[in-house]
């Protein structure tokens, strides 16, 4: 009678966990069913796998509005989560629309492909929720072991098996940081609940182990978001890995990565903030410096693509840095704007590309404007929002994350974004200068015959051009999503993001 009484007392709330549920239940599915299908039918699988993310986007919508600390605190059901489960949902549908075609073209085994985008996005969204650093290094592993085998699913590929070994390679030794992190935390405040760390830390339990720790979390994350000096892995992953998977990579890899690395450092960490913001100054002005300076010496558009990624990852620990709670909800926006456009991008590579003939080459796009103006345009768009030409997402996006440092009071941080940001412009402008001005490149497939890649490049541009010149239901997202993670409401800080 004991027991039964005791266990009729613990409250299991499975709604953080139902979206998860959905997406974990459907790649299962996909799985099986490809045991029955075998590679006959990768297009259907890959509409199951679509089905699969729409549930669970519509059922992320249920968390809207609440917060609820459940699981014994391994797991957080608010605003913010609900904010990340669906940017992460949707990039996840728009990385399925690119790959309908794209996976029988190059001949990739469609259950496995599916069903590994699924669980990868699983990871990403166990990580959006983690309420304590255990549960971000299993939602870690989780996406991490996904993308790995995914970055070499091309096996008769010598560049896709070589991206697959240095991405596995280099992630294991990062996560062995990342857990000597979480093991020092736990020596220094006893916890490695989030909220109980905060408790803790705010009433003065801060040590060199503590320190130490928070170092050591520091380079983990900082492996994931491309950070230099842990960003080698990058470029050579970006280019050896199918096109498809590296737009997962690019955009749901890094959502995750800053979805755990927001709520640990801006949220939970901000007791000893004034110890890691210095060691984020730093990292900021290495990151968006070697990202943009490499950039203008690459011809291959994954490559620069990749190291573009590196810099803008730079360009949001710029905002880290100043870790406030404009700072924060400017990430969010920032990270909205920025999957919308990199999705678009390598969605036009997929465009490009024939059977054993990728076109990467920024060569490759010269007068595609002459035979195919609306994928000109869209390549354009994507290009100019990176760039942070108004009044495209990627414009409000660095006003945001630099108005918030230099709100803070880092001026010379901002000064040196601003600068690398003026010098991207020139490889941002190559491939568009080669797609309008000179003739010859590749021949494209036309575009007809794949509809669920027009309707992926649709997506991407309508997001990034409607968050760029309507911003405000979008901003008041972010900012609400954000407040949410500190359990207050949002009217403190959403004055503070308004252009």
């Amino acid at each position: 009678m004991t027991s039964a009484v005791s266990l009729a007392a613990i409250n299991f709330n499975w709604l953080p966990i139902l979206p998860l549920l959905i997406v974990t239940a459907g790649a299962l599915v996909v799985l099986l069913a490809g045991v029955r299908v075998g590679d006959r039918d990768s297009e259907g699988l890959g509409w199951l796998s679509l089905m699969t993310i729409a549930i669970a986007f519509a059922s992320s919508f249920m968390m809207l509005n609440t917060r609820q600390v459940t699981f014994s605190g391994a797991l957080i059901a608010d605003n913010y989560t609900a904010f990340f489960y669906v940017v992460i949902l949707l990039a996840a549908a728009v990385i399925v629309l690119m790959s309908l075609d794209y996976v029988a073209e190059e001949g990739l085994p469609g259950a496995e492909y599916y069903s590994l985008v699924l669980f990868g996005t699983a990871g990403m969204m166990l990580m959006a929720a983690a309420g304590d650093l255990i549960i971000v290094f299993l939602g870690l592993e989780t996406m991490s072991i996904s993308v790995y085998i995914l970055a070499g699913l091309a096996r008769t590929d010598a560049r896709s098996n070589e991206a697959s070994m240095k991405y596995f390679l280099l992630g294991a030794f990062s996560t062995g940081f990342l857990l000597y992190g979480i093991a020092l935390i736990y020596g220094a405040t006893g916890t490695i609940k989030l909220e109980a760390m905060t408790t803790l830390i705010a009433g003065g339990s801060s040590s060199p182990m503590l320190l130490l720790g928070v170092g050591l979390l520091l380079i983990g994350f900082g492996f994931k978001v491309a950070a230099v000096p842990f960003h080698m892995w990058t470029p050579d992953v970006y280019e050896g890995a199918p096109t498809s998977v590296t737009a997962f990579m690019a955009v749901g890899v890094k959502l995750a990565a800053f979805a755990a690395f927001l709520r640990v450092f801006l949220v939970h960490l901000l007791g000893v903030q004034t110890d890691w913001s210095i060691v984020l100054w730093v990292l900021a002005v290495l990151t968006m410096t070697t990202g943009n300076i490499v950039a203008l010496m690459q011809t291959n558009l994954k490559r620069m693509l990749a190291y573009s990624a590196i810099a803008h990852a730079g360009y949001i620990l710029v905002a880290m840095t100043a870790g406030n709670s404009a700072a924060g909800a400017a990430i969010l926006y920032y990270l909205l704007g920025y999957a919308f456009t990199n999705l678009g991008a390598f969605a036009i590579i997929i465009a490009l590309a024939r059977r054993g003939h990728p076109h990467e080459l920024i060569a490759d796009l010269r007068g595609l404007a002459t035979r195919e103006p609306a994928l000109a345009g869209a390549m354009a768009i994507m290009l100019f929002s990176l760039t942070g030409v108004p009044p495209l997402a990627g414009f409000l996006g660095k006003f945001f994350v630099f108005s918030a440092a230099l709100n803070a009071g880092y001026v010379w941080l901002v000064v040196i974004a601003v600068v690398n940001s003026v010098t991207s412009v020139y490889y941002y402008l190559r491939p568009i200068v080669a797609m309008y001005a000179d003739t010859g490149g590749a021949e494209v497939v036309r575009m007809r015959s794949r509809p669920a890649l027009i309707a992926a490049i649709a997506i991407a541009v309508i997001g990034t051009i409607l968050i760029g010149i309507y911003p405000q239901p979008y901003i008041a997202a972010s900012t609400s999503a954000f407040a949410s993670a500190f359990n207050k409401t949002p009217l403190a800080t959403t004055a503070s993001l308004r252009p």
